[in-house]
């Protein structure tokens, strides 16, 4: 059987169910189209067979929230993402960058590192990060609610660059050494390259390796981080690095000492002070420590 997944409320100009490939002859073998809003995904994935197909029709924000409601889960068919949303970071990593092709991602929608954020723990496909970013999604978001349109990612954030954005300072901690930074722009958990609609902000980051990088950018004038800027969609700010410092870890703190915007996958939390962010590695090594525990008792 051939599954559509699509989130009927999506804002998207590009969420068509019109525009996914061969959809035509799907119709003719039977496809079942689901709403994201009204499946219950623990009770509809465990009836996946390896001769289904799953069809997801969305962009980043919709896998955030697909992977977290599947968490857990270990997928026996392939998984197929149409490329419907405004940024597609999370094909973009994996190749996927014609819409006419389409690629089984189904391994990468488990074994996820996860954020821990005011007590909320959740999974993240692409990256999370406080600072600048988390402020240019707060502003997309707080302008998509004020004129009902599609923000311009890239203007809201030379907007910030240029004067609006005021700089922290923060303490990461990374693998347990801890790091202090002034006039932070962003401090970013990656788990692939991507984000913020095709920023390679961290370029050197495999998604396949369990591991997460860690980009800070901080220090630099206004006018030095604007004319580097452009480069950041092709990962060339790590040259800079004097104001671009990248780790590779299992596990980081990111604390600043004013409330800032906090993204993940591009969903906002504004004004937060901290988070935790932690790879797949140690995700894997804390739920088998768990299960350990459990099972002595």
């Amino acid at each position: 059987m051939n599954y559509i997944l699509y989130n009927p409320k999506s804002k998207s100009e590009h969420n068509d169910l019109n525009i996914i490939p061969g959809k035509a002859e799907l119709e003719r073998r039977g496809a079942k189209q689901i709403s994201l809003l009204e499946v219950d995904l623990s009770e509809f994935l465990p009836t996946l067979t390896a001769e289904d197909k799953l069809y997801l029709c969305g962009g980043d924000g919709t896998l955030h929230h697909f992977v977290n409601n599947a968490r857990g889960f270990k997928f026996s068919c392939p998984v197929f993402v149409i490329r419907s949303g405004t940024g597609n970071d999370f094909l973009n990593d994996v190749g996927q960058t014609d819409p006419e092709t389409l690629i089984d991602v189904s391994m990468y929608l488990s074994d996820l590192p996860e954020v821990e954020i005011d007590g909320e723990k959740r999974l993240f496909i692409n990256g999370v990060g406080m600072g600048i970013d988390g402020e240019v999604c707060d502003g997309v978001e707080q302008y998509k609610k004020k004129t009902g349109k599609k923000a311009n990612y890239t203007a809201i954030a030379l907007k910030l660059l240029a004067y609006k954005y005021k700089r922290p300072s923060a303490t990461v901690t990374v693998d347990g050494v801890i790091h202090h930074f002034n006039d932070v722009w962003m401090a970013s958990a990656m788990h692939g390259r991507y984000f913020g609609g095709g920023m390679m902000i961290a370029p050197t980051q495999d998604r396949n390796t369990g591991k997460m990088s860690v980009m800070v950018m901080h220090g630099g004038s206004r006018p030095k981080i604007l004319s580097i800027f452009p480069s950041v969609f092709k990962g060339g700010h790590i040259k800079h690095k004097d104001i671009v410092k990248i780790f590779e870890c299992d596990e980081v703190t990111v604390q600043f000492n004013i409330p800032i915007g906090f993204q993940a996958d591009g969903e906002v939390k504004p004004l937060m002070l901290t988070y935790t962010a932690r790879s797949a590695n140690f995700v894997k090594r804390l739920e088998a420590e768990k299960k350990e525990e459990l099972a002595e008792v």
